[in-house]
């Protein structure tokens, strides 16, 4: 059958009686308007390389008869009786400029800001994986005793693994989000959000226990100990500070986040040398004996294995890289991972082993904050004790840096996938940076701050639990990527035994951390679901929309005008939640791939439009059987506006960039199958488009 002869779609033998513009036969359809989106539509595009075109009009179709061509100005639709819009509104003039296949591809993120090298990515990660030096020795000590070097080490070593684990991810999938962003192309929108909500609770409590303990720091001996007096409200002004340094942008935070860093490493080489040099000199190794010969309560391997837990959270901000992975430069993220890694394998194990031969167990137990500063003091004296708790001040600073940066990058890309409120993607027109993000992330650490009057030891527990429930979902998604996405080109793979072992052994510091303090699972659960409530709030507003505007009618059902009323603005707010259209780029005519697609749109996205697009080099290419499927699929789905485009081009970012611009489309609502290993295109290159099924 020609096309001539072959129905437009929505056009059956029924559709001749009623219009093609009818709805259904459906009693709800016919009382509310969007239910039925209406049929949809066939148009044909054709992207040549030329000079600027501007038509208006074009981006319509006839629901008799047309095609436009995007490119060739003389060629424009005849309209007759009504028009249907496809792809833009009405009068719409279009900039149709030419896109290089060599000119870079605009990302979802759409930053502009200038990508940050790798000591500048280190920096900012590493003054978060670091800062846990000053503390990690002493909650280690607790539970692993003499063993707490042993103990770092091998935390050291379950690092390693996740070097692999990241790089393969982040490879893959170059997009700002971590684990919510693997989880989001390999399982549902909704399992993704909860594992945000993980890594947003612990970027909040990292920000308050880094804001808190830094200023304890400031307060010390021998530093600015006149500030004791007023340091209740010392933290909120801290986080004000590096919420105004945001503002001004990440190239210019990330910049006092190396400087901090440099400092931070040049005061650790001091401390471990200086300290290791002494204890050789004295050759006084009494106070080592005397930590070997205490009595323990437990045995060697339950000793190891808590310690094991409690030190786990010696590389707690070793997933921040993967947060803001769009703003590095090509190459560094991998980098990132193994600068992190080399310096916490130096000196977490190191300066453990130093804290058991200068400080008795007891001494290393009740300093839990200071263990660094008490253990500088007893190997060389007081002037060192200073530096090093003004070197504490200073990267526990730096690590609310990395909060914000982190905070920022996932909270973005969320509400751009609409999974947080839209305002938040507003950005100040000078500095180009997310205002209400970084306002509401110090809100929020400022209230909880007051909330819990100071006392951050909860905090500290519900950040624990959250950090080891992030690294645990980032290694369920690198295994997910390797099961639903193998085909998908990467340059880093990990092994299977190594992401196993990965996840193993993270769970089981989640377990001991658990058993050790149960009380901090109760504490998570609340910070959890709160944030869980407000993300699934916002995922299912059109159906909650829905919900108002049912029981609101039968509330008013005695008042006319006022039910009349409340039913227009509730309609008109359900239609513009749907109204965003999903692109999803089709590569065969294959039904079952199809309506695999539009059952992924119809479960995860509000949206009542999906704009199928295949594009082809050569006519005689386009699959044969692809309208009338898409016909078919329309028709099976009356809630659901199913749209044919099929465009003249070659399949490339540069053409999915500039087929996003025209039809009006972000690119994380661009949708497509996982690409073969023979494309010479990764994922990545596309700029966000997401994959939702199988090739």
């Amino acid at each position: 059958m020609s096309d001539e002869q072959r129905p437009l779609l929505g056009v059956n033998s029924n559709d001749s009686e009623r219009g093609i513009g009818d709805a259904p036969n459906s009693h709800s359809m016919r009382n509310n308007p969007w239910e039925f989106p209406g049929w949809g539509s066939r148009a044909s595009i054709s992207i040549v390389d030329g000079n600027i075109q501007s038509m208006s009009d074009v981006l319509t179709y006839s629901s008799i008869n047309g095609s436009g061509t995007i490119g060739d100005a003389s060629q424009v639709l005849e309209f007759k009786e009504e028009d249907v819009t496809l792809l833009g509104k009405k009068d719409q003039s279009l900039d149709l400029r030419a896109t290089s296949q060599d000119e870079p591809v605009q990302s979802v993120d759409g930053s502009e800001h200038a990508k940050i090298n790798q000591f500048l990515a280190t920096a900012i990660c590493g003054n978060d994986i670091t800062s846990s030096i000053f503390y990690t020795s002493a909650i280690c000590a607790r539970d692993a005793g003499i063993w707490t070097p042993v103990s770092l080490l091998l935390v050291c070593l379950v690092l390693y693994l996740f070097r692999k684990v990241y790089g393969e991810v982040g490879s893959a999938l170059p997009l700002n989000g971590g684990a919510y962003n693997v989880l989001l192309n390999t399982t549902s929108k909704t399992i993704a959000s909860l594992a945000a909500c993980l890594t947003l609770i612990s970027y909040v409590a990292t920000a308050v226990v880094s804001a808190t303990s830094a200023t304890q720091y400031l307060a010390g001996p021998g530093l600015w100990e006149w500030l004791a007096p007023h340091i209740y409200y010392s933290p909120i002004a801290l986080l004000g500070f590096f919420a105004a340094l945001n503002m001004v942008g990440i190239g210019e935070s990330a910049i006092v986040a190396l400087i901090i860093f440099v400092v931070h490493m040049i005061t650790l080489l001091i401390l471990v040398f200086a300290s290791a040099g002494m204890l050789i000199y004295r050759n006084d190794w009494s106070i080592f004996m005397a930590n070997w010969n205490a009595p323990s309560a437990h045995s060697v391997p339950y000793a190891i294995y808590f310690g094991f837990g409690a030190a786990m959270l010696g590389i707690s901000g070793f997933e921040t890289s993967s947060n803001f992975i769009e703003q590095q430069q090509p190459g560094v993220f991998p980098k990132t991972l193994r600068n992190m890694w080399a310096t916490v394998t130096f000196f977490n194990p190191i300066i453990g082993a130093l804290a058991v031969c200068t400080l008795s167990l007891t001494d290393i137990v009740n300093n839990d904050s200071g263990v660094l500063a008490a253990m500088a003091e007893a190997a060389v004296g007081k002037w060192l004790a200073v530096l090093v708790g003004a070197d504490a001040f200073l990267v526990l600073s730096g690590s609310i840096i990395t909060s914000y940066v982190g905070v920022i990058g996932l909270a973005r890309r969320m509400s751009l996938d609409r999974c947080l409120p839209q305002f938040l993607l507003q950005v100040l027109p000078m500095r180009r940076t997310n205002h209400w993000i970084i306002l509401g992330f110090f809100a929020i650490c400022s209230s909880l701050y007051l909330l819990v009057q100071g006392n951050t030891e909860t905090l500290a527990g519900v950040y624990t639990i959250a950090f080891l429930g992030v690294m645990c979902l980032f290694s369920i998604g690198n295994m997910l990527l390797k099961y639903k996405r193998s085909s998908l080109p990467r340059e880093i793979r990990s092994s299977w035994l190594g992401v196993v072992i990965s996840f193993s052994a993270v769970f089981a510091g989640l377990i001991a951390t658990i058993i050790d303090n149960p009380q901090y699972l109760q504490y998570f659960a609340v910070y959890f679901v709160a944030t869980a409530f407000l993300i699934l709030v916002t995922l299912v507003r059109s159906r909650l929309l829905k919900i108002l505007l049912f029981f609101t009618q039968i509330i008013l059902r005695k008042f006319r005008r006022s039910r009349e009323r409340v039913a227009q603005h509730i309609s008109k707010a359900i239609q513009d939640i749907n109204s965003q259209a999903i692109v999803f780029l089709a590569s065969k005519d294959d039904p079952a791939y199809l309506n695999k697609a539009i059952l992924y749109v119809r479960d995860n996205e509000q949206t009542n439009w999906i704009k199928i697009v295949h594009i082809y080099e050569d006519a005689s290419l386009i699959p044969p059987n692809l309208q009338r499927n898409i016909e078919f699929l329309d028709h099976c789905y009356p809630k659901i506006r199913l749209d044919l485009i099929t465009v003249h081009g070659t399949f490339s970012p540069a053409t999915v960039d500039r087929l996003a611009n025209v039809l009006n489309t972000p690119k994380n609502f661009m949708f497509i199958a996982c690409p073969k290993d023979h494309l010479p295109h990764t994922i990545g290159d596309f700029g966000g488009v997401r994959m939702i099924t199988h090739y």
